[in-house]
């Protein structure tokens, strides 16, 4: 019997579009013979669909018409109840569309790769691939990520942050501190969005004001780093748990301006498709260097699956630093892997693998404890006579 897999994309999310790439390629990389795929798209208002008119990439030019083919569906937040309900019920018979084995979230972004999506899977119990609820969070949010990295020892460049309203209501402070810390030039990003969507670098304090005016119309949280002008980005991707883990071959992206945009990423085809050196051409100590920092990062940060480690590398010192984490990687770097020796194929069967494995770990954790405080008289001091 083959394995139903609900490979989850799209989102509430500014990175919807790649989200929907990115899941096309994986479930085109899935063994037909031993999965079953049943995709799941959530749309940009949030509701749920399946189908198979949304296995052709093309139909989404019009996506109002391909919703128009598709069923709206549902799951039901209960505890080990891994059906998939259509909306519509049926006049007779079962509102049951499909049983779900496992869960395969290829989602980027806001309200989805932050652990809000993964904390509806961990209630409903579904075993599901790649990091959890609290890893989930802490990788998307850029500032926390950076206080857990720096707190053990991992280098990051220096930074500050900030949210909107702190902007708004005291913008002169928040300049200050960023000259003051910081000086220019630097970079300013939304702390929990990817794709380099809100980016900016800013040289000095003109450019400073719009490029958080323009990041603040992404997010609440603000976060202004030091810019290496002398800069290469290293990219590693990171396979397993967080005690048992592989680092790919690296890659060096190849931008057409001071940061790496949107546009270098994905107008070309997908993170696949962008301009890159792989493997990226450096010293065997570097090599080393930057494949440690990516899978320490992965250990600490509580990974699973797998992930990306974006490392900034000073090419005036040598010294390398993480950038940033993302723990659902575009094409889900499958590039990287298949470059290690491994296909796309084994990505993905290694990914339900680890799903399975991390659910059959779980069961053996204790979750209630055994004890009845109402049997026992207590728990009732001020509470609620009849």
């Amino acid at each position: 019997m083959k394995t139903k897999v609900g490979v989850f994309f799209g989102g509430r999310s500014t990175e919807h579009e790649i989200s929907v790439i990115s899941a096309n390629q994986a479930i085109n990389a899935f063994n037909p013979d031993k999965y079953e795929i049943i995709p799941i798209y959530i749309s940009k208002d949030g509701h749920w669909y399946t189908g198979a008119e949304l296995l052709t990439l093309s139909n989404y030019r019009n996506i109002p018409e391909l919703l128009k083919k598709v069923q709206e569906v549902y799951m039901r937040p209960v505890y080990g109840d891994f059906n998939l309900y259509s909306v519509k019920k049926p006049m007779f018979g079962k509102d049951v569309v499909t049983t779900l084995d496992v869960a395969v979230p290829v989602l980027h972004g806001t309200n989805v790769e932050d652990g809000k999506f993964e904390g509806v899977l961990e209630t409903i119990g579904l075993p599901y691939a790649g990091c959890n609820t609290l890893a989930s969070a802490n990788g998307m949010d850029k500032i926390t990520m950076k206080m857990i990295l720096r707190a053990d020892g991992i280098p990051v460049v220096d930074y500050v942050w900030f949210t909107d309203r702190q902007w708004a209501n005291d913008r002169d402070a928040m300049i200050e501190r960023v000259e003051a810390t910081l000086g220019y030039p630097v970079i300013v990003k939304p702390a929990d969005l990817g794709s380099s969507i809100g980016i900016g670098a800013a040289h000095d304090r003109n450019q400073l004001i719009e490029k958080v005016n323009e990041a603040a119309r992404f997010s609440r949280r603000l976060i202004v780093e030091h810019m290496v002008t002398a800069l290469r980005e290293i990219n590693c991707s990171v396979l397993g748990d967080a005690d048992e883990y592989e680092t790919s071959v690296l890659e060096e992206p190849i931008k057409a301006d001071e940061i790496l945009s949107y546009g270098d990423k994905y107008m070309a085809g997908g993170m696949h498709a962008a301009q890159k050196r792989i493997p990226a051409r450096l010293p065997d100590d570097v090599t080393a260097e930057c494949k440690r920092l990516a899978g320490e990062t992965f250990r600490v940060l509580s990974c699973h699956g797998v992930s990306r480690v974006d490392l900034i590398m000073d090419d005036d010192n040598g010294k390398v630093y993480v950038n940033e984490i993302n723990t659902i990687p575009g094409s889900l770097s499958y590039y990287l892997w298949e470059a290690a020796g491994l296909s796309f194929e084994s990505l993905m069967d290694r990914l339900v693998k680890l799903a399975l494995k991390r659910r059959r770990d779980s069961e053996g954790k204790t979750l209630t404890f055994a004890q009845n405080i109402f049997a026992m008289g207590g728990g009732t001091k001020g509470g609620i006579k009849k």
